[in-house]
């Protein structure tokens, strides 16, 4: 698709939000760290605003020397001039400063970067929250960190994120995402969240942007006694964009009329700050848009970004449909699916031929010689009364020498996905089922997840089995045999984590451990493994240093210890819970991501490690209705045990294909968040304003998070919401400090002061913005029994 050429006078227009404050000294149209760089433009050329990009040769030479990082990128969506990467050798994150910087870089993007000079790297004053000089400030943490459980329709969400871990000697209790299921669960009085989700609303990125009081360098580095710095750098390449380019948005007319650029585009402003402000001609509007722009001033549109030139503030796009109306259910869902690139369409009639076509299916004899014949043993699914499809099995029967025989029975989803057949690429495209709140995008048609493999009673199905001989005890003998609904939410409920569900965890985990052992042995090379890398050295030892200054006996030398630690130090009042969930919060901060990998891409075996479970093997095996890594891990298995010939794939194709899996469960990940905080929403905006004890868990310098104890959620309360006089930020020791200074009802009193720390108790109030469909969070007056106002609605 041709586009005119946009340089045009686009001064005018001003510049995208974000640049003018946060460049600084260079100005809007110098290169990022160049502040010699002239304002003049050259005669008959405009200036450039952004680096042109090296060439790939530069790049790969530049990070062969060290002379340039990659890194994911990642976007702050409460400050979205502020981005970050991860320091390659596990310290405090790169910083890069403003959109200049990010050169046209998009959040999640893979991108090349090079250190600044010294002099202008960011100074963090001791006074300083850590949540400002870290990315996982936007609350955007891995399924690993966040323990987030599936909807109910999935019923199979506790075999991510368990509670029962088995370590090395099987005896401890964590979790696979470092620190057990307190992440989620509350329990006891303290709410969880669950409109039919069991997951967290999380804070929507919409939220007003306060000026970070932590600067650039501007003073000589002589005199930064009391102050350290934080490396900054520039985007000089983008090694993969993973970002969709797609975002969901408004259409606006452009500002003045006069100009060139009115007569053939429109300006789209996306609902997600940090993508830019994109130019769509004016074709792809609706016929009537320019002569009566207000009737379209509600409707959600999807763009498409093509281009951004690098003398363009804006980006170019194309506008790809109309969604409908902003704040409804279905276009606001269909508008998150396509930003993050979730395959929701139909599948294709080519895809469904590849199953069998006659119901009901049976076992073909053959299978019978080449498999371990179980249906005379009991075997049984533990699952909610509305599950549907039903991976994973369990069995355990006594033996006469006292000894038990435990068997985990996982669904042979892969017998059904023939190696390059038009099934095996859908789904190895979507990598993985992404669960809303009122519905399911599966990976796989529903003829292969409800019918085919579900592991219903009283039917012959094929599975992988993972059989164990135990003692009495629990104790390390692995013997392997093969054998293969959308309406408003009405309120929320507690979601209840019973035994059963622990039961089930503990051996789900068990059989991905032997699997990763036994592909592993078979295939050095070509294992695809889950590895998760050790905390981020300066956030945990930050985190070390506050618990002393706390009293807070924590142990960090190991997951499993840190998981005892939080255990044992807090009580089961639903105000110790609420403390050891912030603690836990705090605790998920300075973790990393786990990652699927294939074992020869790797020399150093110690990176294979799985920290939060503390083992040095580990997989994915016991959902592959839901997980294409699963699908890969069982086709791999099947090889190990001569059920089929061994796989041809090269370490680097399995790489990639490693690598696509942990973008789309990052994405599926986001979507069900986004999804949830969604219908919070609709049920703040319908039912509220709702109120709430909270306890904080995080303090900057000019707001502070909450967990709001009722319903499970965490919630950013800004100072600039309130009738305050003022408020005043300080740090005692590593402890974040903010007194709020209240403007007394009688004018002739004394401001109420009220002191806000890390586990202090505060009453708030959720309600609905009036602009859009969001919600805010405002602090009660100390002692108050009614709700504060604002001081002026539109300064909040």
């Amino acid at each position: 698709m041709s586009h005119p050429d946009c340089r045009l006078n686009l001064r005018p227009l001003g510049t995208p939000r974000g640049v003018s404050s946060v460049v600084g000294p260079h100005g809007v149209g110098a290169s990022p760290g160049d502040k010699k760089a002239k304002s003049k433009s050259v005669r008959g050329k405009k200036k450039s605003i952004f680096e042109t990009y090296m060439s790939k040769e530069d790049v790969s030479e530049g990070l062969k020397r060290g002379t340039l990082i990659q890194g994911v990128l990642r976007i702050n969506p409460k400050k979205f001039h502020e981005a970050f990467i991860p320091s390659p050798d596990g310290d405090r994150d790169i910083f890069i400063d403003g959109v200049v910087a990010r050169n046209r870089a998009l959040n999640g993007d893979l991108v090349v970067v090079k250190l600044l000079p010294e002099e202008q790297w960011k100074v963090i004053k001791p006074e300083s929250n850590d949540k400002e000089t870290e990315g996982t400030d936007e609350l955007d943490l891995p399924e690993e960190l966040c323990g987030s459980h599936l909807p109910q329709q999935s019923v199979k969400g506790y075999n991510d994120s368990p509670d029962v871990i088995i370590e090395a000697q099987f005896d401890d209790s964590d979790s696979e995402d470092g620190h057990g299921n307190t992440q989620n669960v509350l329990v006891d009085g303290v709410q969880k969240l669950s409109v039919c989700v069991h997951d967290k609303g999380k804070e929507d990125a919409d939220a007003p942007v306060t000026k970070d009081e932590s600067t650039s360098m501007s003073q000589d580095t002589r005199v930064l006694s009391e102050k350290s710095l934080q490396r900054s750098a520039k985007v000089v390449y983008i090694l993969d964009k993973k970002h969709s380019r797609a975002a969901t948005g408004f259409l606006k007319l452009l500002a003045d009329k006069n100009s060139e650029l009115f007569r053939k585009y429109a300006l789209f402003s996306p609902s997600d700050h940090r993508v830019p402000r994109i130019y769509v001609p004016l074709k792809d509007c609706p016929q009537d848009f320019v002569t009566r722009p207000k009737d379209y001033a509600n409707t959600l549109f999807i763009c498409r970004i093509v281009d951004w030139k690098e003398d363009s503030n804006f980006a170019l796009g194309h506008l790809a449909k109309s969604l409908g109306q902003a704040g409804e259910i279905e276009p606001e869902t269909e508008g998150i699916l396509t930003e993050y690139g979730v395959d929701f369409s139909e599948f294709s009639s080519e895809v469904l031929d590849c199953l069998p076509q006659g119901l009901p299916w049976t076992i073909p004899p053959e299978e019978f010689s080449k498999r371990r014949d179980l249906r005379k043993d009991c075997i049984f699914t533990i699952d909610p009364s509305t599950a549907r499809d039903l991976d994973d099995a369990l069995s355990c029967k006594p033996l006469a020498d006292g000894n038990f025989e435990v068997g985990v029975h996982i669904a042979d989803v892969s017998y059904f996905v023939p190696e390059g057949s038009p099934l095996d690429k859908v789904a190895a495209e979507r990598a993985t089922s992404v669960y809303l709140v009122q519905k399911v995008v599966p990976m796989l048609p529903r003829l292969l997840c409800e019918e085919l493999c579900s592991l219903h009673p009283m039917t012959d199905k094929l599975t992988f089995s993972v059989i164990w001989t135990l003692t009495p005890e629990g104790k390390l003998k692995l013997a392997f045999t093969l054998d293969h609904e959308t309406g408003l939410p009405q309120g929320c409920h507690i979601y209840e984590y019973r035994d059963s569900n622990k039961l089930v965890e503990e051996f789900m985990l068990l059989a991905n451990m032997a699997v990763a052992h036994k592909t592993y042995r078979a295939f050095p090379e070509r294992a695809l493994l889950r590895r998760h890398p050790p905390p981020q050295t300066k956030m945990l030892n930050d985190l070390m240093e506050f618990c002393d200054q706390m009293g807070l006996p924590m142990d960090f030398s190991s997951a499993g210890a840190l998981n005892k630690s939080l255990t044992k130090t807090f009580g089961d009042d639903k105000y110790s819970l609420a403390r050891k969930e912030v603690l836990t919060n705090m605790c998920s901060r300075p973790m990393q991501m786990a990652l699927y990998f294939c074992s020869g891409t790797l020399r150093d075996q110690a990176q294979f490690r799985h920290y939060a479970l503390n083992v040095p093997l580990y997989t994915h095996f016991t959902s592959p209705i839901r997980r294409f890594a699963d699908v890969l891990v069982h086709r791999l298995l099947a090889a190990t045990l001569g059920y089929r010939e061994r796989p041809d794939l090269e370490p680097d194709a399995l790489q990639k294909q490693a690598d696509h899996c942990n973008d789309r469960r990052m994405a599926s990940k986001r979507v069900q968040e986004l999804s949830t905080g969604l219908f919070f929403a609709i049920l703040v905006k319908e039912s509220g304003p709702l109120e709430s004890e909270a306890m904080v868990l995080g303090v900057l310098n000019q707001a502070f998070d909450v967990l709001v104890l009722r319903y499970g959620v965490q919630k950013r309360v800004y100072c600039n919401a309130l009738p305050l006089r003022s408020h005043h930020f300080q740090r005692v020791g590593k402890k974040p400090e903010l007194t709020l200074f209240w403007e007394p009802e009688d004018l002739e009193q004394e401001p109420v002061q009220q002191v806000v720390t890390i586990f202090s108790l505060v009453e708030v109030v959720l309600r609905a913005e009036t602009s859009a469909l969001k919600y805010s969070a405002i602090l009660k007056r100390p002692g108050s029994e009614g709700l504060p106002g604002p001081k002026d609605e539109e300064e909040a």
